[in-house]
Protein backbone atom coordinates (compact mmCIF):
# COMPACT_ATOMS: atom_id res chain seq x y z
CA UNK A 1 0.00 0.00 0.00
CA UNK A 2 1.36 3.40 -0.99
CA UNK A 3 2.06 6.26 1.40
CA UNK A 4 -0.75 8.29 -0.17
CA UNK A 5 -3.24 5.48 0.45
CA UNK A 6 -2.09 5.13 4.06
CA UNK A 7 -2.49 8.88 4.60
CA UNK A 8 -6.02 8.82 3.23
CA UNK A 9 -7.07 5.62 4.98
CA UNK A 10 -6.08 6.97 8.39
CA UNK A 11 -9.25 9.04 8.14
CA UNK A 12 -11.27 5.83 7.78
CA UNK A 13 -10.49 4.64 11.32
CA UNK A 14 -13.62 6.16 12.89
CA UNK A 15 -15.71 4.29 10.30
CA UNK A 16 -13.80 0.99 10.39
CA UNK A 17 -16.73 -0.94 11.84
CA UNK A 18 -19.09 0.27 9.13
CA UNK A 19 -16.55 -0.53 6.40
CA UNK A 20 -15.93 -4.01 7.84
CA UNK A 21 -19.66 -4.63 7.83
CA UNK A 22 -19.89 -3.47 4.23
CA UNK A 23 -17.05 -5.80 3.26
CA UNK A 24 -18.71 -8.79 4.92
CA UNK A 25 -22.01 -7.98 3.23
CA UNK A 26 -20.23 -7.71 -0.13
CA UNK A 27 -18.66 -11.13 0.47
CA UNK A 28 -22.07 -12.54 1.43
CA UNK A 29 -23.51 -11.12 -1.79
CA UNK A 30 -20.86 -12.76 -3.97
CA UNK A 31 -21.02 -16.04 -2.05
CA UNK A 32 -24.81 -16.08 -2.38
CA UNK A 33 -24.39 -15.64 -6.14
CA UNK A 34 -21.86 -18.48 -6.29
CA UNK A 35 -24.05 -20.77 -4.18
CA UNK A 36 -27.09 -19.83 -6.28
CA UNK A 37 -25.37 -20.87 -9.52
CA UNK A 38 -24.09 -24.13 -8.02
CA UNK A 39 -27.44 -25.03 -6.46
CA UNK A 40 -29.41 -24.12 -9.59
CA UNK A 41 -27.07 -26.26 -11.70
CA UNK A 42 -27.52 -29.23 -9.36
CA UNK A 43 -31.29 -28.70 -9.41
CA UNK A 44 -31.58 -28.57 -13.21
CA UNK A 45 -29.32 -31.55 -13.82
CA UNK A 46 -31.02 -33.58 -11.09
CA UNK A 47 -34.48 -32.66 -12.34
CA UNK A 48 -33.59 -34.02 -15.79
CA UNK A 49 -33.59 -37.53 -14.26
CA UNK A 50 -37.19 -37.08 -12.99
CA UNK A 51 -36.53 -37.98 -9.33
CA UNK A 52 -39.27 -37.77 -6.68
CA UNK A 53 -40.20 -34.19 -5.95
CA UNK A 54 -39.27 -34.43 -2.30
CA UNK A 55 -35.59 -34.88 -3.32
CA UNK A 56 -35.71 -31.46 -5.04
CA UNK A 57 -37.70 -29.50 -2.47
CA UNK A 58 -34.71 -28.34 -0.43
CA UNK A 59 -32.85 -27.25 -3.57
CA UNK A 60 -35.89 -25.35 -4.84
CA UNK A 61 -36.25 -23.49 -1.53
CA UNK A 62 -32.50 -22.85 -1.44
CA UNK A 63 -32.52 -21.34 -4.94
CA UNK A 64 -35.35 -18.99 -3.98
CA UNK A 65 -33.70 -18.05 -0.69
CA UNK A 66 -30.32 -17.42 -2.31
CA UNK A 67 -31.85 -15.33 -5.10
CA UNK A 68 -33.74 -13.15 -2.62
CA UNK A 69 -30.84 -13.08 -0.16
CA UNK A 70 -28.40 -11.96 -2.84
CA UNK A 71 -30.55 -8.90 -3.58
CA UNK A 72 -30.98 -8.12 0.12
CA UNK A 73 -27.25 -8.49 0.79
CA UNK A 74 -26.40 -6.26 -2.18
CA UNK A 75 -28.80 -3.54 -1.05
CA UNK A 76 -27.59 -3.54 2.56
CA UNK A 77 -23.94 -3.67 1.44
CA UNK A 78 -24.42 -0.61 -0.74
CA UNK A 79 -26.30 1.16 2.03
CA UNK A 80 -23.67 0.41 4.68
CA UNK A 81 -20.71 1.07 2.37
CA UNK A 82 -21.98 4.37 1.02
CA UNK A 83 -23.01 5.53 4.48
CA UNK A 84 -19.50 4.98 5.83
CA UNK A 85 -17.71 6.32 2.76
CA UNK A 86 -19.84 9.44 2.39
CA UNK A 87 -19.23 10.28 6.04
CA UNK A 88 -15.50 9.91 5.50
CA UNK A 89 -15.51 11.84 2.21
CA UNK A 90 -17.36 14.68 3.91
CA UNK A 91 -14.52 14.89 6.41
CA UNK A 92 -11.87 14.68 3.66
CA UNK A 93 -13.54 17.33 1.54
CA UNK A 94 -13.81 19.68 4.52
CA UNK A 95 -10.10 19.20 5.29
CA UNK A 96 -9.10 19.70 1.66
CA UNK A 97 -11.24 22.84 1.42
CA UNK A 98 -9.72 24.22 4.61
CA UNK A 99 -6.23 23.54 3.30
CA UNK A 100 -6.92 25.11 -0.09
CA UNK A 101 -8.55 28.13 1.53
CA UNK A 102 -5.63 28.56 3.91
CA UNK A 103 -2.93 28.23 1.28
CA UNK A 104 -0.74 31.27 1.00
CA UNK A 105 -0.49 33.00 -2.32
CA UNK A 106 2.69 31.32 -3.53
CA UNK A 107 1.21 27.83 -3.07
CA UNK A 108 -2.44 28.45 -3.86
CA UNK A 109 -3.64 26.45 -6.89
CA UNK A 110 -5.57 28.02 -9.73
CA UNK A 111 -9.36 28.03 -9.50
CA UNK A 112 -9.95 25.19 -11.97
CA UNK A 113 -7.26 23.00 -10.45
CA UNK A 114 -8.59 23.69 -6.94
CA UNK A 115 -12.06 22.63 -8.12
CA UNK A 116 -10.59 19.45 -9.61
CA UNK A 117 -8.84 18.64 -6.32
CA UNK A 118 -11.95 19.34 -4.28
CA UNK A 119 -14.26 17.25 -6.50
CA UNK A 120 -12.51 14.69 -8.74
CA UNK A 121 -9.54 13.97 -6.50
CA UNK A 122 -11.66 13.64 -3.36
CA UNK A 123 -13.97 11.30 -5.28
CA UNK A 124 -10.89 9.11 -5.72
CA UNK A 125 -10.99 8.54 -1.95
CA UNK A 126 -14.55 7.30 -2.26
CA UNK A 127 -13.66 5.02 -5.18
CA UNK A 128 -10.65 3.62 -3.30
CA UNK A 129 -12.97 2.25 -0.65
CA UNK A 130 -16.09 1.36 -2.64
CA UNK A 131 -14.47 0.12 -5.85
CA UNK A 132 -11.12 -1.20 -4.69
CA UNK A 133 -10.88 -2.28 -1.06
CA UNK A 134 -14.41 -3.53 -0.34
CA UNK A 135 -14.95 -5.53 -3.58
CA UNK A 136 -11.32 -6.70 -3.56
CA UNK A 137 -11.58 -8.07 -0.03
CA UNK A 138 -14.94 -9.68 -0.82
CA UNK A 139 -13.56 -11.36 -3.96
CA UNK A 140 -10.54 -12.72 -2.08
CA UNK A 141 -12.72 -14.16 0.71
CA UNK A 142 -15.19 -15.78 -1.71
CA UNK A 143 -12.32 -17.29 -3.73
CA UNK A 144 -11.02 -19.01 -0.59
CA UNK A 145 -14.52 -20.31 0.20
CA UNK A 146 -14.94 -21.55 -3.37
CA UNK A 147 -11.72 -23.56 -3.18
CA UNK A 148 -12.80 -24.98 0.19
CA UNK A 149 -16.15 -26.05 -1.28
CA UNK A 150 -14.52 -27.66 -4.31
CA UNK A 151 -12.12 -29.52 -2.02
CA UNK A 152 -15.09 -31.26 -0.39
CA UNK A 153 -16.05 -32.68 -3.80
CA UNK A 154 -12.65 -33.24 -5.43
CA UNK A 155 -9.30 -32.09 -4.00
CA UNK A 156 -7.66 -32.41 -7.39
CA UNK A 157 -10.27 -30.22 -9.06
CA UNK A 158 -9.95 -27.76 -6.19
CA UNK A 159 -6.22 -27.50 -6.88
CA UNK A 160 -6.90 -26.62 -10.52
CA UNK A 161 -9.51 -24.10 -9.43
CA UNK A 162 -7.02 -22.53 -7.00
CA UNK A 163 -4.51 -22.10 -9.82
CA UNK A 164 -7.12 -20.46 -12.02
CA UNK A 165 -8.19 -18.16 -9.21
CA UNK A 166 -4.58 -17.16 -8.58
CA UNK A 167 -4.12 -16.29 -12.24
CA UNK A 168 -7.38 -14.34 -12.33
CA UNK A 169 -7.07 -12.72 -8.89
CA UNK A 170 -3.31 -12.10 -8.70
CA UNK A 171 -1.63 -12.43 -12.08
CA UNK A 172 -4.09 -10.40 -14.13
CA UNK A 173 -4.39 -7.60 -11.53
CA UNK A 174 -0.59 -7.25 -11.42
CA UNK A 175 -0.48 -7.14 -15.23
CA UNK A 176 -3.32 -4.61 -15.37
CA UNK A 177 -1.55 -2.36 -12.85
CA UNK A 178 1.74 -2.51 -14.72
CA UNK A 179 0.09 -1.72 -18.06
CA UNK A 180 -2.06 1.19 -16.84
CA UNK A 181 0.00 2.87 -14.10
CA UNK A 182 1.99 5.30 -16.26
CA UNK A 183 -0.99 6.49 -18.29
CA UNK A 184 -3.28 6.66 -15.24
CA UNK A 185 -0.78 8.83 -13.34
CA UNK A 186 -1.08 11.50 -16.03
CA UNK A 187 -4.88 11.61 -16.12
CA UNK A 188 -5.61 13.46 -12.83
CA UNK A 189 -3.17 16.37 -13.45
CA UNK A 190 -4.46 16.68 -17.02
CA UNK A 191 -8.04 16.87 -15.79
CA UNK A 192 -7.02 19.59 -13.35
CA UNK A 193 -5.30 21.51 -16.16
CA UNK A 194 -8.36 21.18 -18.39
CA UNK A 195 -10.58 22.47 -15.60
CA UNK A 196 -8.30 25.51 -15.31
CA UNK A 197 -8.47 25.92 -19.10
CA UNK A 198 -12.27 25.89 -18.99
CA UNK A 199 -12.28 28.64 -16.35
CA UNK A 200 -9.77 30.72 -18.31
CA UNK A 201 -11.61 30.39 -21.61
CA UNK A 202 -15.01 31.27 -20.16
CA UNK A 203 -14.27 33.89 -17.54
CA UNK A 204 -11.22 35.29 -19.31
CA UNK A 205 -12.66 35.37 -22.83
CA UNK A 206 -12.72 39.17 -22.97
CA UNK A 207 -9.15 39.53 -21.72
CA UNK A 208 -7.88 36.86 -24.10
CA UNK A 209 -9.58 38.56 -27.01
CA UNK A 210 -8.21 41.96 -26.01
CA UNK A 211 -4.64 40.64 -26.06
CA UNK A 212 -5.14 38.48 -29.14
CA UNK A 213 -4.42 35.32 -27.17
CA UNK A 214 -7.69 33.46 -27.76
CA UNK A 215 -6.23 31.22 -30.46
CA UNK A 216 -3.19 30.37 -28.37
CA UNK A 217 -5.33 29.52 -25.31
CA UNK A 218 -7.69 27.38 -27.43
CA UNK A 219 -4.79 25.53 -29.03
CA UNK A 220 -3.20 24.84 -25.63
CA UNK A 221 -6.49 23.56 -24.20
CA UNK A 222 -7.17 21.46 -27.30
CA UNK A 223 -3.70 19.94 -27.05
CA UNK A 224 -4.30 18.90 -23.46
CA UNK A 225 -7.74 17.56 -24.38
CA UNK A 226 -6.22 15.45 -27.17
CA UNK A 227 -3.57 14.16 -24.82
CA UNK A 228 -6.22 13.20 -22.25
CA UNK A 229 -8.32 11.49 -24.93
CA UNK A 230 -5.30 9.46 -26.10
CA UNK A 231 -4.56 8.38 -22.54
CA UNK A 232 -8.16 7.36 -21.91
CA UNK A 233 -8.27 5.40 -25.19
CA UNK A 234 -5.06 3.65 -24.18
CA UNK A 235 -6.52 2.78 -20.80
CA UNK A 236 -9.73 1.51 -22.43
CA UNK A 237 -7.77 -0.68 -24.88
CA UNK A 238 -5.66 -2.10 -22.05
CA UNK A 239 -8.78 -2.79 -20.04
CA UNK A 240 -10.38 -4.58 -22.98
CA UNK A 241 -7.30 -6.79 -23.42
CA UNK A 242 -7.16 -7.68 -19.73
CA UNK A 243 -10.90 -8.42 -19.64
CA UNK A 244 -10.55 -10.67 -22.68
CA UNK A 245 -7.72 -12.51 -20.96
CA UNK A 246 -9.98 -12.90 -17.93
CA UNK A 247 -12.68 -14.55 -20.03
CA UNK A 248 -10.11 -16.97 -21.43
CA UNK A 249 -8.83 -17.79 -17.95
CA UNK A 250 -12.38 -18.47 -16.74
CA UNK A 251 -13.11 -20.82 -19.63
CA UNK A 252 -9.78 -22.60 -19.35
CA UNK A 253 -10.20 -23.06 -15.60
CA UNK A 254 -13.71 -24.48 -15.95
CA UNK A 255 -12.56 -26.87 -18.68
CA UNK A 256 -9.58 -28.03 -16.65
CA UNK A 257 -11.79 -28.58 -13.59
CA UNK A 258 -14.16 -30.76 -15.63
CA UNK A 259 -11.32 -32.89 -17.03
CA UNK A 260 -9.68 -33.38 -13.63
CA UNK A 261 -13.02 -34.13 -11.94
CA UNK A 262 -13.91 -36.79 -14.53
CA UNK A 263 -10.51 -38.41 -14.14
CA UNK A 264 -11.03 -38.43 -10.38
CA UNK A 265 -14.32 -40.30 -10.82
CA UNK A 266 -16.66 -37.51 -9.78
CA UNK A 267 -20.33 -38.13 -10.70
CA UNK A 268 -21.99 -36.37 -13.64
CA UNK A 269 -24.17 -33.97 -11.66
CA UNK A 270 -21.31 -32.87 -9.43
CA UNK A 271 -19.07 -32.33 -12.45
CA UNK A 272 -21.61 -29.84 -13.80
CA UNK A 273 -21.78 -28.15 -10.41
CA UNK A 274 -17.97 -27.89 -10.30
CA UNK A 275 -17.83 -26.47 -13.85
CA UNK A 276 -20.44 -23.78 -13.25
CA UNK A 277 -19.02 -23.04 -9.81
CA UNK A 278 -15.55 -22.63 -11.29
CA UNK A 279 -16.84 -20.18 -13.92
CA UNK A 280 -18.68 -18.17 -11.28
CA UNK A 281 -15.74 -18.18 -8.84
CA UNK A 282 -13.30 -16.97 -11.49
CA UNK A 283 -15.74 -14.22 -12.47
CA UNK A 284 -15.84 -13.14 -8.83
CA UNK A 285 -12.03 -13.19 -8.67
CA UNK A 286 -11.86 -11.07 -11.81
CA UNK A 287 -13.32 -8.24 -9.69
CA UNK A 288 -9.75 -7.94 -8.40
CA UNK A 289 -8.68 -7.02 -11.94
CA UNK A 290 -11.18 -4.17 -11.98
CA UNK A 291 -10.09 -3.15 -8.50
CA UNK A 292 -6.41 -3.10 -9.55
CA UNK A 293 -7.18 -1.09 -12.68
CA UNK A 294 -9.30 1.31 -10.66
CA UNK A 295 -6.55 1.65 -8.09
CA UNK A 296 -4.01 2.53 -10.76
CA UNK A 297 -6.36 5.19 -12.10
CA UNK A 298 -6.90 6.65 -8.65
CA UNK A 299 -3.23 6.82 -7.72
CA UNK A 300 -2.51 10.33 -9.00
CA UNK A 301 -5.66 11.79 -7.44
CA UNK A 302 -4.90 10.14 -4.09
CA UNK A 303 -1.37 11.55 -4.15
CA UNK A 304 -2.77 15.08 -4.67
CA UNK A 305 -5.30 14.64 -1.85
CA UNK A 306 -2.71 13.14 0.49
CA UNK A 307 -0.39 16.07 -0.19
CA UNK A 308 -3.13 18.44 0.98
CA UNK A 309 -4.05 16.34 4.01
CA UNK A 310 -0.40 16.21 5.02
CA UNK A 311 0.16 19.95 4.44
CA UNK A 312 2.68 21.55 6.80
CA UNK A 313 1.36 23.24 9.90
CA UNK A 314 2.30 26.63 8.47
CA UNK A 315 -0.24 26.15 5.73
CA UNK A 316 -3.10 24.60 7.69
CA UNK A 317 -3.98 25.77 11.19
CA UNK A 318 -3.44 23.21 13.90
CA UNK A 319 -5.98 22.78 16.66
CA UNK A 320 -4.96 24.51 19.84
CA UNK A 321 -3.98 22.35 22.77
CA UNK A 322 -5.68 24.78 25.14
CA UNK A 323 -9.44 24.67 25.75
CA UNK A 324 -11.37 26.46 23.03
CA UNK A 325 -12.43 29.97 23.91
CA UNK A 326 -16.06 31.00 23.58
CA UNK A 327 -17.21 34.06 21.67
CA UNK A 328 -19.62 36.13 23.72
CA UNK A 329 -22.06 38.65 22.30
CA UNK A 330 -20.27 41.68 23.68
CA UNK A 331 -17.75 44.25 22.39
CA UNK A 332 -14.23 42.92 22.01
CA UNK A 333 -10.72 44.32 22.39
CA UNK A 334 -8.18 43.28 19.75
CA UNK A 335 -4.42 43.51 20.11
CA UNK A 336 -1.66 42.85 17.57
CA UNK A 337 1.59 42.10 19.38
CA UNK A 338 4.65 42.22 17.08
CA UNK A 339 2.98 40.15 14.36
CA UNK A 340 5.18 38.93 11.50
CA UNK A 341 3.93 37.06 8.45
CA UNK A 342 6.03 35.57 5.65
CA UNK A 343 4.51 33.91 2.61
CA UNK A 344 7.85 32.37 1.64
CA UNK A 345 10.93 31.81 3.74
CA UNK A 346 13.15 33.50 1.14
CA UNK A 347 10.90 36.57 0.69
CA UNK A 348 10.52 39.78 2.64
CA UNK A 349 7.80 39.64 5.31
CA UNK A 350 4.33 40.84 4.38
CA UNK A 351 3.97 42.06 7.98
CA UNK A 352 7.05 42.84 10.04
CA UNK A 353 6.60 43.27 13.79
CA UNK A 354 3.18 44.91 13.40
CA UNK A 355 1.59 46.20 16.62
CA UNK A 356 -1.86 47.75 17.07
CA UNK A 357 -4.46 48.11 19.82
CA UNK A 358 -8.09 48.09 18.71
CA UNK A 359 -10.28 48.54 21.79
CA UNK A 360 -14.02 48.04 21.62
CA UNK A 361 -15.71 50.88 19.75
CA UNK A 362 -12.50 52.24 18.23
CA UNK A 363 -12.31 52.92 14.47
CA UNK A 364 -8.92 52.59 12.81
CA UNK A 365 -7.92 52.91 9.16
CA UNK A 366 -4.90 51.15 7.66
CA UNK A 367 -3.54 52.71 4.47
CA UNK A 368 -0.39 52.43 2.41
CA UNK A 369 0.92 51.59 -1.05
CA UNK A 370 0.04 48.36 -2.86
CA UNK A 371 1.91 45.43 -1.34
CA UNK A 372 2.36 47.16 2.00
CA UNK A 373 0.60 44.29 3.86
CA UNK A 374 -2.89 45.73 4.33
CA UNK A 375 -4.84 42.69 3.09
CA UNK A 376 -2.48 40.37 4.98
CA UNK A 377 -3.38 42.27 8.13
CA UNK A 378 -7.09 41.66 7.49
CA UNK A 379 -6.44 37.98 6.78
CA UNK A 380 -4.53 37.57 10.05
CA UNK A 381 -7.29 39.25 12.04
CA UNK A 382 -10.00 37.02 10.55
CA UNK A 383 -7.98 33.85 11.06
CA UNK A 384 -7.41 33.15 7.35
CA UNK A 385 -3.62 33.48 7.70
CA UNK A 386 -1.51 32.50 10.69
CA UNK A 387 1.36 34.66 11.80
CA UNK A 388 4.90 33.30 11.84
CA UNK A 389 5.66 35.13 15.07
CA UNK A 390 3.88 37.44 17.45
CA UNK A 391 0.26 36.97 18.39
CA UNK A 392 -3.20 38.43 17.91
CA UNK A 393 -5.47 38.37 20.93
CA UNK A 394 -9.18 38.89 21.33
CA UNK A 395 -10.02 40.01 24.86
CA UNK A 396 -6.59 38.78 25.94
CA UNK A 397 -7.08 35.28 24.45
CA UNK A 398 -5.03 34.13 21.48
CA UNK A 399 -7.08 34.18 18.30
CA UNK A 400 -6.18 30.55 17.52
CA UNK A 401 -7.99 29.43 20.68
CA UNK A 402 -11.37 30.32 19.22
CA UNK A 403 -13.17 27.62 17.20
CA UNK A 404 -13.29 28.55 13.48
CA UNK A 405 -17.08 28.25 13.45
CA UNK A 406 -17.45 30.80 16.27
CA UNK A 407 -14.80 33.36 15.33
CA UNK A 408 -16.84 35.05 12.53
CA UNK A 409 -19.39 36.14 15.15
CA UNK A 410 -16.67 38.27 16.72
CA UNK A 411 -14.45 39.21 13.76
CA UNK A 412 -15.54 39.42 10.13
CA UNK A 413 -16.69 41.68 7.39
CA UNK A 414 -15.75 42.51 3.82
CA UNK A 415 -12.48 40.98 2.73
CA UNK A 416 -10.61 41.31 -0.55
CA UNK A 417 -12.29 39.51 -3.46
CA UNK A 418 -15.47 38.79 -1.53
CA UNK A 419 -17.38 36.08 -3.40
CA UNK A 420 -20.83 36.73 -4.83
CA UNK A 421 -22.79 33.54 -5.46
CA UNK A 422 -24.93 32.64 -8.46
CA UNK A 423 -28.13 33.24 -6.52
CA UNK A 424 -30.58 36.01 -5.72
CA UNK A 425 -29.78 39.25 -3.94
CA UNK A 426 -31.75 38.00 -0.93
CA UNK A 427 -29.86 34.69 -0.76
CA UNK A 428 -26.49 36.41 -1.04
CA UNK A 429 -27.37 38.80 1.77
CA UNK A 430 -28.79 36.10 4.04
CA UNK A 431 -25.36 34.48 4.13
CA UNK A 432 -24.45 37.32 6.47
CA UNK A 433 -27.37 36.67 8.82
CA UNK A 434 -29.61 33.73 7.87
CA UNK A 435 -32.54 34.79 10.00
CA UNK A 436 -32.73 38.43 8.87
CA UNK A 437 -36.12 39.79 7.84
CA UNK A 438 -36.78 42.11 4.91
CA UNK A 439 -36.51 45.26 7.03
CA UNK A 440 -33.02 44.26 8.16
CA UNK A 441 -32.07 43.47 4.58
CA UNK A 442 -33.28 46.91 3.55
CA UNK A 443 -31.28 48.64 6.30
CA UNK A 444 -28.07 46.89 5.27
CA UNK A 445 -28.67 47.54 1.57
CA UNK A 446 -29.44 51.20 2.29
CA UNK A 447 -26.20 51.63 4.24
CA UNK A 448 -24.27 50.09 1.33
CA UNK A 449 -26.03 52.28 -1.24
CA UNK A 450 -27.71 49.29 -2.89
CA UNK A 451 -31.35 49.68 -1.86
CA UNK A 452 -32.43 51.99 -4.70
CA UNK A 453 -31.03 49.60 -7.28
CA UNK A 454 -32.79 46.60 -5.66
CA UNK A 455 -36.14 48.40 -5.64
CA UNK A 456 -35.69 49.36 -9.28
CA UNK A 457 -35.36 45.71 -10.35
CA UNK A 458 -38.53 43.89 -11.50
CA UNK A 459 -37.74 40.91 -9.24
CA UNK A 460 -36.55 43.06 -6.33
CA UNK A 461 -34.79 40.97 -3.68
CA UNK A 462 -35.22 37.90 -5.87
CA UNK A 463 -33.06 39.32 -8.67
CA UNK A 464 -30.49 36.71 -9.75
CA UNK A 465 -27.02 38.25 -9.82
CA UNK A 466 -25.35 35.62 -12.05
CA UNK A 467 -22.23 33.54 -11.57
CA UNK A 468 -19.75 35.50 -9.44
CA UNK A 469 -22.15 38.45 -9.72
CA UNK A 470 -21.72 38.58 -13.49
CA UNK A 471 -25.04 40.40 -13.98
CA UNK A 472 -23.86 43.26 -11.76
CA UNK A 473 -21.36 46.02 -12.35
CA UNK A 474 -18.18 46.06 -10.29
CA UNK A 475 -19.60 48.75 -8.02
CA UNK A 476 -22.86 46.85 -7.50
CA UNK A 477 -20.99 43.67 -6.59
CA UNK A 478 -18.97 45.61 -4.04
CA UNK A 479 -22.10 47.19 -2.54
CA UNK A 480 -23.75 43.77 -2.31
CA UNK A 481 -20.74 42.30 -0.50
CA UNK A 482 -20.60 45.32 1.80
CA UNK A 483 -24.31 45.01 2.61
CA UNK A 484 -23.76 41.35 3.51
CA UNK A 485 -20.90 42.32 5.84
CA UNK A 486 -22.99 45.02 7.52
CA UNK A 487 -25.89 42.62 7.94
CA UNK A 488 -23.62 40.09 9.69
CA UNK A 489 -22.65 42.85 12.15
CA UNK A 490 -19.60 41.23 13.81
CA UNK A 491 -18.27 42.91 16.94
CA UNK A 492 -15.03 43.70 15.08
CA UNK A 493 -15.91 44.79 11.54
CA UNK A 494 -13.13 44.46 8.95
CA UNK A 495 -13.66 46.43 5.74
CA UNK A 496 -11.04 45.76 3.07
CA UNK A 497 -11.44 48.35 0.26
CA UNK A 498 -15.23 48.69 0.78
CA UNK A 499 -15.62 51.40 -1.88
CA UNK A 500 -13.52 49.82 -4.62
CA UNK A 501 -15.09 50.29 -8.04
CA UNK A 502 -17.15 53.34 -7.00
CA UNK A 503 -16.67 56.90 -8.25
CA UNK A 504 -15.33 59.40 -5.65
CA UNK A 505 -18.69 60.91 -4.71
CA UNK A 506 -20.40 57.54 -4.34
CA UNK A 507 -17.40 56.15 -2.45
CA UNK A 508 -17.51 58.93 0.13
CA UNK A 509 -21.28 58.52 0.59
CA UNK A 510 -21.12 54.73 0.94
CA UNK A 511 -18.22 54.85 3.39
CA UNK A 512 -19.96 57.42 5.56
CA UNK A 513 -23.24 55.49 5.63
CA UNK A 514 -21.46 52.19 6.31
CA UNK A 515 -19.60 53.65 9.28
CA UNK A 516 -22.79 55.27 10.54
CA UNK A 517 -24.61 51.91 10.32
CA UNK A 518 -22.01 50.17 12.49
CA UNK A 519 -23.53 49.68 15.98
CA UNK A 520 -22.07 51.62 18.87
CA UNK A 521 -19.39 49.71 20.71
CA UNK A 522 -18.39 47.72 17.63
CA UNK A 523 -14.83 48.21 16.41
CA UNK A 524 -13.94 48.94 12.77
CA UNK A 525 -10.69 48.15 10.97
CA UNK A 526 -10.89 49.94 7.61
CA UNK A 527 -8.38 49.15 4.87
CA UNK A 528 -8.42 51.60 2.01
CA UNK A 529 -6.31 53.08 -0.75
CA UNK A 530 -8.51 56.21 -0.70
CA UNK A 531 -7.76 58.75 1.99
CA UNK A 532 -10.95 60.74 1.60
CA UNK A 533 -13.50 60.15 4.35
CA UNK A 534 -10.95 59.17 7.00
CA UNK A 535 -11.05 62.43 8.96
CA UNK A 536 -13.59 61.10 11.47
CA UNK A 537 -11.65 57.96 12.40
CA UNK A 538 -9.86 57.56 15.71
CA UNK A 539 -6.51 56.60 14.19
CA UNK A 540 -4.87 56.10 10.81
CA UNK A 541 -1.95 53.69 10.41
CA UNK A 542 0.31 53.95 7.36
CA UNK A 543 1.95 50.67 6.38
CA UNK A 544 5.04 50.43 4.19
CA UNK A 545 6.67 47.06 3.42
CA UNK A 546 4.82 45.47 6.33
CA UNK A 547 5.97 48.04 8.91
CA UNK A 548 4.23 51.01 10.48
CA UNK A 549 5.60 54.12 8.76
CA UNK A 550 3.22 56.70 10.25
CA UNK A 551 0.26 56.79 12.58
CA UNK A 552 -2.06 59.47 13.91
CA UNK A 553 -5.29 61.25 13.05
CA UNK A 554 -6.03 62.64 9.62
CA UNK A 555 -5.28 66.26 10.46
CA UNK A 556 -1.94 65.35 12.05
CA UNK A 557 -0.81 63.22 9.10
CA UNK A 558 -1.81 65.82 6.50
CA UNK A 559 0.30 68.37 8.36
CA UNK A 560 3.33 66.06 8.58
CA UNK A 561 5.66 65.45 5.62
CA UNK A 562 5.47 61.83 4.48
CA UNK A 563 3.62 59.32 2.36
CA UNK A 564 0.19 60.19 3.73
CA UNK A 565 0.41 63.92 2.94
CA UNK A 566 1.88 63.28 -0.51
CA UNK A 567 -0.84 60.76 -1.38
CA UNK A 568 -3.55 63.01 0.03
CA UNK A 569 -2.49 65.90 -2.22
CA UNK A 570 -2.29 63.63 -5.26
CA UNK A 571 -5.73 62.14 -4.66
CA UNK A 572 -7.28 65.52 -3.99
CA UNK A 573 -5.91 66.89 -7.26
CA UNK A 574 -7.00 63.80 -9.20
CA UNK A 575 -10.52 63.87 -7.80
CA UNK A 576 -10.91 67.58 -8.44
CA UNK A 577 -9.91 66.93 -12.05
CA UNK A 578 -12.35 64.03 -12.26
CA UNK A 579 -15.21 66.16 -10.94
CA UNK A 580 -14.35 68.97 -13.34
CA UNK A 581 -14.53 66.59 -16.30
CA UNK A 582 -17.67 64.75 -15.13
CA UNK A 583 -20.86 66.19 -16.71
CA UNK A 584 -23.37 67.43 -14.16
CA UNK A 585 -26.97 66.26 -14.47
Amino acid sequence: MSAAERTVLRLARPYLGRLLGAGLLAAATEFAGLALMATATWLLMSAAGRPPLDRLTVAIVAVRALAIGRGVFRYTERLAGHDAVLRMVTDVRARVFATLAGRRDAARPRTGDALSRLVSDVDAVQDLLLRVLVPGAAAALVSVLAVAGATAVSPAAAGVLAVGLLVAGVGLPVAATALTRRAADEVAPLRGALAADAIDLTHGAADLAAFGATGYALDAAAGRARRLARLERRLAATGFAVDAAGVLVAGATAGAVVVIALRAGVGGVLVGVLAVGALTAVEVALALVGAARQRAGLRAGLVRVAALLAAPAAERPEPSAAPAATVVDAPHDVRFDRVTVRYRSDAAPALDGFALDLPAGRRVAVVGPSGAGKSTLAAVLTGAVRSDSGRVTLDGVDLSAYPPEELPRAVGGLLAEAYVFHATVRENLLLGRPGADEAELADAARAAGLLDWVRAQPAGWDTVVGEEGGQLSGGQRQRLALARALLAAPRVLVLDEPTEGLDPAAADAVLASALAATPAGHSVLLISHRLSGLAGLDEIVVLDAGRVAQRGRHAELVATPGWYRDQWLLQEAAERGYLALTPRP
